[in-house]
């Protein structure tokens, strides 16, 4: 059953779904020291590093699990994949609250971070269901929901944790089965037979994933620029609590209102501004404008030394979360159908990646210039870091965007333009076409739209980054 596109249900579904799946990360966050302290009867300082390590088996598990979901939705389609991960999730939450010793807290988590990479097969869903012109838009719904759970979570969690520390994980585990009934009614599957492909063991892994689009340096480089900016955007949630009280001597209910304040705006900037800046600018000047925002934001702060200034700069960060859903628009309008799911499990991955390497870097970072022996009493050191990491970030982009012709006003009609097409009243000779792409190095599978080739003689355009390239780039397959 393919999807209605007419229908916003499925869309709801999928929002629903996001958010659900970020309200179970920031659930945890205020309820998770009385839940260590409860189960293994540590201090709060080894309660802290514990939490560390629960945090690191999550990211870990979202970055190897993102492109194998992928991979196994654009196999069997995204409704089995979305529906038994909610299955998943709903287990999750059920150890978490019964859990009697720490293993199982990991199992917990554990098994949290795999559902959750399911985030991938999300987008890809709404990639299926969205004109090209509009995935921009509809991404930053999806960043809002994702920005919206960041805020509701924790304070679930807080909420809730007033009757114990497990009740919080009652209440997501009968949100995630509702959400599973719900799917099962409204959501159809959007990704038809025809157009899936095999699941492919090397393509399924987070170093394999990003190996599938080598012959699509466009790819390659916006992923480069991605995982710059997401490696930096990570500062804000690891080192945002310590860099405020050391710097301005700020209370836990002062850091949680500026964390709420930026949640907020992120969220109405993906799902408010995304739209009209795409239109007005196109999806590269959008993201151009998002990174500009996050560049003054990180250097803003690293160096503010008012709370007024610190506040303006807060908002000017919140604004650069048009960023994220316009690059990953330009990704995806740029693969094909059958490859939605690899392209957003690949995506997944990399954001994930820099869940696992950005907490340690910026504190360690943020205590060698705050510490005894620090070189200088720099508390913004991170921050100027991440200000670093987004403007290479700019340079990377811009790079992409003059080489394959980002700024371009049709970027998608070259997903129309046949470049391999028999004579006229000649019949197609698929094995001699599937000998010319086996000495690409190209799956006849990934890069032939079947029933184009039946129906209208002509096969879908391939990547020149594999043809021999020319200067405008060809969306990927």
């Amino acid at each position: 059953m393919r999807a209605d596109h007419r229908s916003r249900l499925p869309l709801v579904f999928i929002l629903i779904t996001v958010f659900l799946d970020i309200v179970g990360l920031g659930i945890i966050l205020p309820v998770l020291p009385g839940l260590i302290l409860e189960v293994t009867g540590e201090s709060v300082v080894e309660a802290a590093v514990i939490g560390g390590y629960l945090v690191f088996v999550y990211a870990t598990m979202q970055f190897f699990f993102s492109p194998i979901l992928g991979n196994l939705s654009d196999r069997w389609g995204r409704r089995p994949v979305l529906l038994l991960s909610l299955v998943g999730l709903s287990v999750d939450y059920l150890i978490m609250a019964w859990a009697p010793t720490l293993i199982w807290l990991f199992v917990g988590r554990a098994l949290s971070g795999i559902c959750g990479a399911a985030m991938g097969t999300a987008t890809a869903y709404v990639a299926d269901i969205t004109p090209k012109e509009k995935r921009a838009q509809r991404f930053g719904l999806i960043g809002a929901a994702f920005g919206l759970g960041f805020i509701v979570g924790p304070v679930i969690g807080g909420e809730l944790g007033e009757f114990g520390p497990r009740a919080p994980f009652y209440f997501a585990a009968a949100l995630a089965a509702a959400n599973v009934v719900f799917g099962f009614f409204v959501l159809p599957e959007s990704l038809s037979k025809f157009r899936r492909r095999r699941f492919n063991f090397k393509r399924a892994n987070p170093f394999g994933a990003i190996l599938a689009f080598r012959h699509s340096p466009v790819i390659i480089v916006l992923l480069g620029c991605l995982f710059l900016f997401a490696l930096a955007g990570q500062t804000y949630p690891n080192v945002w609590n310590f860099f405020t009280i050391q710097q301005f001597d700020w209370s836990t209910s002062q850091v949680g209102r500026s964390l709420a304040v930026f949640g907020i705006l992120f969220a109405l900037s993906q799902a408010v501004l995304i739209g009209p800046a795409n239109r007005l600018v196109g999806p590269a000047g959008t993201v151009l404008i998002g990174l500009s925002f996050a560049v003054v934001a990180l250097f803003g702060v690293a160096f503010v030394w008012t709370e007024l200034g610190l506040w303006t700069f807060l908002v000017i960060g919140a604004l650069s979360g048009v960023a994220a859903p316009a690059l990953t628009g330009l990704l995806a309008n740029n693969v094909r159908s059958n490859r939605q799911g690899e392209l957003q499990g690949a995506v997944n991955a990399t954001n994930a990646l820099t869940a696992i390497i950005a907490p340690v870097a910026a504190t360690q970072l943020f205590a060698r210039f705050t510490g005894e022996n620090a070189p200088i009493m720099f508390p913004g050191a991170p921050f100027f870091a991440s200000g670093i990491l987004v403007t290479f970030s700019v340079g990377v982009f811009l790079y992409a965007a003059f080489r394959f012709d980002l700024f371009g006003s049709h970027l998608t009609e070259e997903a129309t333009r046949p470049v391999m097409s028999p004579p006229h009243g000649q019949a197609v000779n698929l094995p001699a076409i599937e000998q010319q792409l086996r000495e690409q190095d190209i799956a006849l599978e990934d890069l032939m739209d079947l029933e184009n080739i039946v129906i209208t003689g002509n096969a879908p355009p391939v990547d020149e980054g594999s043809m021999g390239s020319g200067r405008h780039r060809r969306p990927d397959t």
